[in-house]
């Protein structure tokens, strides 16, 4: 199977089915569309095969999709809602897993198909969310850990709070400072009470940046200052 994208209307027979199928959590996705000719095209610049595979986290499905969309990626790849739409359908198996239940819940649309109108809504598409942050820290991806690590189907509470945020994600010395307070190098996972609203949290994280952001020059201040600055609530994760 070479690499395609979604016409128009390819997006929204794409839409129509996942709406079905929230619906319905029993029905089986709509692969034959993958192929369809009637709903998708060739990618005008990319001619690659794809094989069809699992990808279990957001640094694996990250990486891979750099390698199929190439370094540089062509022009306009961000916000080519047809082709993130395309490549989920054709991931659809590590996008929308069947759960232990044997169904595969739909949750929000803009996990499957990319809001190209809202950045907040458009990183938390599950692969064009990855592919972007990976693209940002690509000098050294290790960095971005916290928001790489997690499951590619379900990010978890730590990446929801920051990828709302474009003007962190993007932002080194911030990704480092998230990664040094919650990500777990023994277990490559983030670390226990990272999520949720309590003390010293992700989301209390992105609260206390906004505020610095008045003040300082977040992308200027080294990592180890802006953690050194962190009220006393971040003091279990430092």
């Amino acid at each position: 199977m070479f690499l395609k994208r979604f016409t128009p209307e390819g997006v929204e027979q794409f839409r129509a089915e996942l709406e079905q199928m929230a619906a319905d959590p029993s029905r089986e996705p709509p692969k034959w569309l993958v192929a369809s000719p009637e709903f998708t095209e060739d990618h005008p610049d990319l001619h690659v095969e794809l094989v069809e595979e699992r990808l279990s986290t957001r640094s694996e499905a990250a990486r891979r999709l750099n390698e199929i969309l190439g370094d540089p990626p062509p022009q306009g790849v961000f916000g080519d809602v047809g082709l993130w739409a395309w490549l989920t359908l054709f991931y659809i198996d590590s996008v929308l897993p069947v759960d232990k239940k044997g169904v595969r819940p739909v949750k929000a649309m803009a996990r499957y198909i990319p809001d190209g109108g809202d950045y907040r809504r458009y990183y938390r598409h599950l692969l064009a969310g990855p592919y972007r942050v990976y693209r940002a820290h690509r000098d050294d991806p290790e960095r971005a850990a916290i928001l790489l690590c997690p499951s590619l189907s379900t990010p978890g509470d730590v990446v929801e709070q920051l990828v709302a945020r474009q003007e962190l994600i993007t932002n080194p010395v911030v990704v480092q400072v998230a990664t040094s307070l919650y990500y777990d190098p023994t277990t490559g996972n983030a670390k226990k009470g990272a999520g949720g609203k309590s003390g010293g949290s992700a989301r209390r994280l992105a609260s206390v940046l906004d505020q610095f952001d008045v003040t300082w020059d977040l992308f200027a201040m080294p990592a180890a200052t802006l953690l050194a600055h962190l009220p006393r609530e971040f003091n279990k994760f430092r």
